[in-house]
């Protein structure tokens, strides 16, 4: 593999990875019950509301009937997986509007 091929992928170089992600990889699998879409829809009332920390967004999550525990998980876990592929976090800024 050329040294072009390797730089085209930065999770090489410790990014995220910009390959394609099939529909049914478990990166999509929600994170306790809560969706990347769930997780986007959190994100829209948050910034409608004026939150702009976790725990105000944790107290958001269990105004929708969510755990806080679950809650935290997936803020964290969805926020992982967009470190590891730019695919999720495109698909996040999709569900926002963008």
């Amino acid at each position: 593999m050329g040294l072009f091929k390797k730089l085209s992928d930065p999770a090489l170089l410790g990014g995220p990875s910009n390959r394609d992600v099939a529909a049914d990889d478990p990166i999509w699998a929600p994170i306790n019950g809560i969706s990347l879409e769930n997780y986007a829809e959190l994100a829209l009332a948050a910034q409608a509301r004026g939150v702009t920390d976790e725990a105000g967004m944790i107290t958001l999550g269990q105004e929708r009937g969510w755990d806080a525990t679950d809650t935290k998980a997936a803020l964290d876990g969805w926020v992982q997986r967009m470190g590891q592929s730019m695919a999720v976090g495109q698909r996040f800024r999709k569900f926002l509007g963008y």
